[in-house]
């Protein structure tokens, strides 16, 4: 008889492991196998409010050179089966985890795939880990360089772990707190990988959530302690530099960075002004911080030397921006730069894509359509998606709702004809209608605000209003509301006086302490957070249960920011997953979510022979301004300048090429302006660019007044499409679905009372996104039978409880009862209140396993009452199906 897998593992497969020089022992970290490696745990599934577990990914064995260099991976099929069985499946393993090498095995013919050649052979043997890790270096270009390849890689074959980067531990669990996922691992492998090459501009796109700043840490970890940057300057210290855009993130990134410090040394540094410290190895700081003017005149990046840091890490580096703080990235321009940023490519972030990924090797957008062209993608990407589909990230559900004036708009005629009170500014035009992208923004109307946050107070106290909520509002005076009006809501009842808080500035000791005690999951308040931008980005927040838009959103790269705020496990809590609730449609953009990039901008072409004047004035009284800022972009990163206008005002830029560009202008005090012009091969174009002072922003349009209610809620979302349906568009869609298996109500009722039919039939609804429990939540009507909510949805049929079907049955069923010995009738009426609880699967043989049954004797005991097993199964069925009579259902 042939051995099946577990011991195909262990009799064959184990041995030749071994003999090939892998052991099964962590202890030394090298050469080592670990089995049954879990590497996802597995998509958070969501019915109503109930989450569980998907099925894990595991795989049989994960073959590691070192601690921390995974290599391969080994899938077993039992010894009857033959190994390409699990080739496939372990090529997919292997894709998951970014490995070169997959084998699959029945304990006697051993199948290799090799990623790298695209091909598979058979073995007589497991490679030994010398021959894999010299593979591996031989055709990533570590070994033997490609000529022509990225810059002149260095001779890292033959070095010791030690002083392999790529082999070198990652950071000690008990120094940082957890070891790295898998796509954590894969991250760091491709970003060092590139480095050892010679590599200088990189880019990592990881969504909010998957622990960018934590894969951050682990690279430096092995870059600085295997000594391999400063074997780079073996006469100084390797230095790294972490630049954020805003305080929190700065210090986030700070703290993540405290494993490298000991009792005995800080080589951490906070860049806070002068006095500078130039002795340290980690430096962290913000963009406005290096740019401020010192005494000398020179900016604070100016004071460290260009060539001081080795590795710059940009966070969030969509948000760094090609003007002002492109020059202090220039300044430190010999360093290795590596962006870090949780949006996929798109329009508005092209600029960041062309430079972190200018050395990446071109690929095929589609490899299915060459016509769509090719583009440079990062060094690794995880999206929002695939974090949900493993299950390192929350899942979601939509909550969609519309006001009467979002769903019809507001003319102010109307308005003033309803008898509302309207205030129109002197200096503004009103627009002929008003819709969602203007309310809050040009025109205010407190009575829809005011009804967004009375049915948003509504939801909460369903969901439960103790849950920690970020609200999405269109600026700080929008914000102050908002929160004004949910704190009069809930601060009564709650007995909270900041139960909720506006956070509009970082700035500020109050709203600093209101920022952290709201990300503290052991903080009962605040408990919902108003902001207009602040919340976007970074802000950690685990505990977050309900994002909500009452902003209008048009880029895509903000609401993935936004929606990662909720995007995080917090087991402290048990939220597995959040809430989207969606005043102002901004849930549209899940449409673009995942999407491949569109075709690359074309790189502009020569003869740059265009010449460019042109002057700066102020607007309104034509006088010239000297020290303006121009900048000429001709491309996505190509760009000239910025300089300054000279002692005229005016400005010069040759070298260009033909076509069309943008002149961006800037100067203190004025309102920065962006221009197109078209320039001409072999000919100068002259431009003269007014800039107007800053104003204050003009004064809103505000309606007092207005009857505003809730027109539309959309609560449902199709998982296969992601439409997202409102009740009435849900019973519909159930109706279709249901009829498509059952024409008539007596067809339902024969696929119900038929075990095998019934599983089937809600098995096929549950694929299609319904879920009879669901409905009767939403429905309020949790007692009510699974049958009688489909039976009603689908034809109309009365709603009947389960309490009331088993008083019925025992109203009508005295002859079926009085058929059967006493001890028979006691199991039957057991049985009948089961049903009450949990409907017709609590009458199914399975039953017999839970209490009182199991202390009875369970089902071979009781049978003797029922003369035999078939009489047990005969009385099931029966009380199947004279629960739901058949003289009901005719028609």
């Amino acid at each position: 008889m042939s051995l099946n897998e577990a011991e195909t593992r262990a009799r064959l497969v184990d041995p030749k492991l071994k003999a090939a020089g892998w052991t099964d022992r962590e202890v030394n970290r090298e050469f080592w196998y670990s089995t049954n490696y879990l590497y996802a745990p597995g998509k958070i599934l969501l019915v109503g409010d109930k989450a569980r577990r998907g099925k894990p990914k595991r795989v049989d064995y994960l073959l590691r050179y070192t601690d921390g260099f995974p290599i391969a991976v080994v899938e077993a099929e039992p010894e009857g089966s033959p190994p390409e069985a699990g080739l496939e499946q372990a090529k997919r393993y292997a894709q998951d985890l970014g490995l070169a090498f997959a084998y699959a095995t029945n304990g006697h013919r051993i199948l290799e795939y090799d990623f790298f050649t695209h091909t598979s052979r058979e073995l007589t043997a497991f490679p030994t880990p010398k021959e894999l890790w010299e593979r591996w270096t031989l055709n990533t270009g570590l070994q033997q360089p490609t000529p022509g390849s990225l810059r002149e890689a260095p001779a890292v074959y033959g070095l010791p772990v030690s002083g392999n980067p790529l082999l070198h531990p990652y950071c000690p669990e008990d120094r940082c707190g957890k070891r790295p996922h898998y796509f954590q691992e894969r991250a760091v492998r491709e970003v060092i990988l590139r480095i050892m090459r010679g590599q200088k501009r990189i880019l990592l796109t990881m969504a909010t959530g998957t622990g960018k700043t934590f894969v951050a840490l682990q690279i430096v970890w092995k870059l600085l302690k295997s000594k391999w940057l400063q074997q780079r300057h073996p006469e100084r210290p390797a230095r790294v530099l972490f630049l954020a855009d805003r305080v929190v993130l700065r210090n986030q990134a700070y703290n993540t960075f405290s494993p490298f410090s000991t009792g005995d040394s800080e080589p951490r540094y906070l860049i806070e002004g002068e006095p500078l410290s130039l002795n340290r190895d980690l430096y962290f700081g913000i963009y406005q911080t290096l740019w401020s003017p010192t005494e000398d005149g020179r900016r604070l990046y100016e004071k460290f030397p260009p060539d001081f840091f080795d590795l710059v890490i940009i966070d969030e580096c969509h948000r760094s921006g090609w003007g002002t703080w492109r020059e202090i990235l220039e300044h430190f321009g010999s360093a290795i730069h590596l962006g870090m940023t949780a949006t996929p490519k798109q329009d508005e972030n092209v600029d960041t894509y062309a430079y972190f990924c200018a050395e990446e090797p071109e690929i095929a957008i589609d490899p299915q359509d060459p016509s769509r062209g090719t583009w440079r993608p990062p060094a690794f990407q995880y999206s929002l998606g695939q974090g949900i589909e493993d299950g390192f990230l929350a899942t979601y559900k939509v909550h969609r709702v519309r006001t009467t004036l979002d769903a019809n708009g507001l003319r102010l005629e109307d308005a003033i004809e309803q008898g509302a009170d309207v205030f129109i500014p002197e200096d503004v035009e009103p627009r002929e209608i008003y819709t969602t992208p203007q309310f809050e923004r040009e025109i205010t109307v407190p009575d829809r605000t005011r009804a967004m946050v009375k049915h948003l107070a509504g939801l909460l106290r369903r969901f439960g209003p103790m849950e920690k909520t970020m609200v999405f509002c269109v600026d700080m005076e929008h914000a102050r509301l908002v929160a004004r009006l949910l704190q009069d809501e809930f601060g009564p009842e709650t007995g909270l006086d900041n139960y909720a808080v506006p956070i509009v500035s970082e700035e500020g000791e109050e709203a600093l302490r209101w920022l952290e005690a709201f990300a503290d999951s052991t903080k009962k308040a605040p408990v919902v957070a108003t902001t207009a931008e602040l919340l976007s980005t970074g802000v950690d927040v685990p505990s977050c249960r309900n994002i909500v838009f009452m902003k209008t959103i048009s880029s895509p790269v903000l609401f993935k920011q936004i929606i990662g705020r909720g995007s995080r496990l917090d087991p402290a809590t048990d939220k597995y997953w959040f809430r989207i609730i969606d005043f102002t449609g901004a849930t549209r953009l899940f449409d673009q979510w995942d999407r491949p990039p569109g075709p690359p901008p074309e790189v502009p072409k020569g003869p740059f022979t265009a010449r460019l004047e042109g002057v700066v004035v102020h607007a309104h009284t034509k006088e010239l301004l000297v020290g303006a800022s121009v900048s000429v972009r001709m491309g996505p990163n190509i760009q000239q300048g910025p300089i300054r206008t000279d002692g005229e005002g005016r400005f010069v830029f040759e070298r260009l090429p033909g076509g069309t560009l943008t002149v961006i202008v800037r100067a203190p005090r004025f309102a920065q302006r962006e221009l197109r012009v078209d320039a001409l091969a072999d000919e100068t174009v002259f431009v003269e660019v007014s800039l107007k002072p800053e104003t204050k922003s003009a004064r809103k349009i505000r309606v007092e007044g207005l009857q505003v209610t809730i027109a539309d809620e959309a609560i449902f979302t199709i998982d296969a499409t992601g439409q997202q349906l409102s009740l009435t568009e849900y019973q519909a869609y159930t109706r279709q679905r249901v009829r498509q298996h059952a024409p008539t109500l007596s067809d339902l009722r024969g696929i119900w009372v038929d075990s095998n039919r019934r599983r089937r039939f809600l098995e096929d609804l549950r694929n299609v996104s319904i879920h009879p429990e669901l409905l009767a939540e939403v429905e309020g009507n949790t007692e009510a039978d699974a049958f009688d909510l489909l039976a009603h949805i689908a034809f109309g049929a009365p709603v009947r409880t389960r309490g009331e079907r088993a008083t019925a049955f025992l109203n009508r069923e005295q002859a079926f009862l009085r058929r059967h010995r006493a001890e028979a009738r006691e199991v039957i009426l057991e049985l009948l209140d089961k049903y009450r609880a949990g409907g017709i699967e609590q009458l199914e043989p399975e039953i017999f396993g839970v209490s009182p049954f199991r202390e009875w004797g369970g089902a071979v005991k009781l049978s003797r009452w029922f003369e035999g097993l078939d009489g047990l199964r005969m009385a099931l069925k029966e009380m199947r199906e004279r629960l739901y009579p058949i003289w009901e259902v005719k028609q």
